[in-house]
This record gives structure tokens, C-alpha cells and sequence, in this order.
């Protein structure tokens, strides 16, 4: 890799934006619109990742590629599925939990995914009984349980913190890091997200350089739930600390309010993080 290419962003996008949209469709208009990466949510595929059959892991894959995009990996990997939890009391419970990331590696590694995003706050929030302490020795079991595959699949889960309105189990990056240090394995690393790190006392550009050996993945969206630039978060030195800190994941654009549309939503988005890195060069 030239120093050119090692200045350059890398831009995916999160397809549930794209609801309804053949898989097809999804990549074409991703790839013109002129992201290199696309990342998955499991429920739009099945309803749980052991129903996604190899032959539509492979089609997934294949289409992506041809279309010449990277699937970045996965996130919402818990959502909209019954009977896991990352903080219960509940042994069962929690191989089952980790069973189930297990199914989700697999799948991340078939679709050429290196990156499975680990929010899902319903799943993790506090149960009645559970104390914080022991919500954190829970998590830190049920991960270990699925470590080994992480290994053999070479896929990272990256620990997201999520704000306080979200759930009350690992609010900062601080916290997530924590897990981190447990492991110190290159498979468990921190995400960070535009959205949640606006809830945290540090500014946004303070946390990208004080976890900038852990982070494995990041998140571009506003705190209005939108995509970058279609708010009042200013980019420019969240950008200027991912230069500065020589971050080389993916930027990808995360939203959860689809109002102006998917189309508009992803060109207006990488239009003004494209407009943001160049300023920065």
C-alpha cells in the first residue's frame, strides 16, 4: 500500500437502511454511490443465522464482490432474535448466547466479513438480581465461551458502548474496554459510534485518541438519529482525530431514521464525509 492509499477513508454503509431492496440492488446502488464496503444485518437475511443456508452465503459474497464491495462484517446480532442475553445469571442462557455468536462468526467469515458489532441492547441490559459487577463477569463468560471460534473464523467482536438512554450495561468506551483488557486478544476490540459517544462526559475526538490501540470499528451517524451531515454534529475533528490517531478501519454509516429516504441518505452522507476528509488533505 502506497502512502496515497494509506490516506484514504474507507466508506461502508449499514444495508437495513435499504429495506425492501433486493441484494442485488443494495450493492449496485452502494458500490455507484461510491462506498467500497457494506455491512450486515442478520435479520435482514433470516430470521437467525443457522437459517442462512451456504448457498446463500455464497450468492451474498459473490454479489457483493462482483459489484466490487467488502462486506465489512455484521451488527444488530441480537436483534429481533428470543432467548439470548449477555449479562443474565442464567448458565444456560448464557452457552446458549454464546453458541449463538458462534453461528454468527461462521457466517461473518462466509460472507467475508472480518467485524461483528456487539450492541443489542435489549440483550444486555440489567436483569432483576444482576448486579453491574456481576453483569460483567457474565458478559466476560459468555464471550469467552465463543472466543475460540473468533480465533479459528478470524473474526473481531467489537464491544460497543451504547448511551444511557439505549440500556444501563456498558455505557462507555471505558467500560467496554475494560472486557478488552480481560482478553487482551486482538478478536475482542472496541467500536465506537458517533450517536453513543455523543452521550459520554469526554468530546467525541478525546475518545477516538485515548482508545486508539483498542478500536476495531467505527460508526458515522448524528445524534438526530440521521446520517453524518444531515445534523448538527461538526465531523471535521472527528476526522481530524481518526487522521491524526491513523485509524485504518472502516467509517461506516449507521442511521435508524430512514425518513429522507435511503437514497438521499447515502449520498448526502458520504458526499459530506468526503467533503470533510479533503478538507483534512
Amino acid at each position: 500500500m502506497n502512502s496515497q492509499q494509506e490516506k484514504k477513508m474507507k466508506y461502508a454503509i449499514c444495508q437495513e437502511l435499504y429495506e425492501g431492496w433486493e441484494w442485488e440492488k443494495q450493492c449496485a446502488f452502494t458500490a455507484e454511490t461510491g462506498y467500497t464496503g457494506i455491512e450486515i444485518a442478520p435479520f435482514t437475511i433470516a430470521p437467525r443465522a443457522e437459517e442462512i443456508t451456504a448457498e446463500q452465503r455464497k450468492h451474498i459474497a459473490n454479489v457483493a464482490q462482483a459489484a466490487g464491495l467488502e462486506v465489512v462484517g455484521l451488527h444488530w446480532l441480537l436483534a429481533k432474535t428470543e432467548g439470548f442475553h449477555l449479562t443474565t445469571n442464567d448458565r444456560e442462557v448464557q452457552k446458549k448466547t454464546a453458541d449463538y455468536f458462534c453461528e454468527l462468526a461462521r457466517l461473518c467469515s462466509d460472507l467475508g466479513g472480518t467485524v461483528m458489532v456487539l450492541g443489542s441492547p435489549p440483550q444486555r441490559n440489567l436483569l432483576p438480581g444482576v448486579s453491574h459487577e456481576q453483569a460483567m463477569q457474565n458478559a466476560t463468560a459468555v464471550i469467552e465461551q465463543a472466543l475460540s471460534v473468533f480465533e479459528e473464523t478470524d473474526v473481531i467482536l467489537a464491544l460497543e458502548p451504547l448511551a444511557h438512554t439505549e440500556t444501563d450495561f456498558m455505557l462507555t468506551c471505558e467500560k467496554a474496554t475494560e472486557i478488552i483488557r480481560h482478553f487482551n486478544s486482538p478478536h475482542i476490540r472496541l467500536h465506537q459510534d458517533v450517536k453513543a459517544m455523543s452521550d459520554e462526559e469526554t468530546p467525541i475526538p478525546d475518545l477516538i485518541r485515548q482508545y486508539k490501540d483498542v478500536v476495531a470499528h467505527f460508526h458515522a451517524n448524528d445524534i438526530n438519529l440521521r446520517g453524518p451531515g444531515m445534523g448538527d454534529v461538526d465531523f471535521l475533528p472527528i476526522f481530524q482525530a481518526l487522521k491524526e490517531t491513523g485509524y485504518k478501519g472502516w467509517v461506516s454509516v449507521e442511521v435508524f431514521d430512514y425518513t429522507p429516504g435511503a437514497e438521499q441518505t447515502a449520498k448526502q452522507s458520504i458526499e459530506y464525509m468526503k467533503k470533510i476528509w479533503a478538507q483534512l488533505e
